[in-house]
């Protein structure tokens, strides 16, 4: 499925394929909450590196954060973000280069709808206490069980 992705302002917009297009994933921890959480977590998509088409790359920033703040370690992930209206578009890991994850909240075509027991509640460990979760779904302190392919895969929403 092509994705169609854009910043607030319209100065820079993206596409991408991806075969785990289903915005299932919602992660609490406070990187995801801080850079682009209004509703105290974010949900990310997954598409394929090579197929990234950038129009705005001008006004395209980024940031990588500090996963652990004492010890100065950065995330793995890169936060690319307009510098114009600071919308939050994706994210890109050089450990999982092949892949980019989108915001779901930055794309503009038409994703997958889901039930609430699809969802899957990541990172609760580190949510903020003004957030509450629903019971529905799954729902994990640290990481899930399975990887973003494996659950488009097992709920046969994989598009290859």
């Amino acid at each position: 499925m092509e994705l169609k992705g854009s910043c607030h302002c319209e100065k820079v917009s993206f596409t991408a394929w991806s075969h785990t297009p289903a915005p299932f994933m919602r992660c609490y921890c406070s990187i995801c909450r801080k850079c682009q959480g209004g509703g105290g977590y974010s949900i990310n998509i997954m598409a394929m590196h090579d197929t990234l088409k950038i129009t705005g790359k001008e006004h395209l920033r980024s940031y990588q954060a500090m996963k652990d703040k004492k010890a100065k370690i950065l995330g793995g992930n890169v936060r690319y973000f307009c510098g114009e209206c600071g919308s939050h578009l994706y994210a890109h890991s050089k450990e999982w280069a092949e892949y980019i994850y989108p915001f779901a909240s930055a794309i503009d075509s038409p994703l997958p709808e889901l039930k609430p027991e699809d969802l899957v509640k990541i990172m609760l460990d580190s949510k903020a206490n003004w957030v509450s979760v629903t019971k529905e779904g799954h729902v994990f302190k640290e990481y899930p069980d399975c990887s973003i392919e494996d659950w488009h895969r097992q709920n046969k929403k994989y598009l290859g």
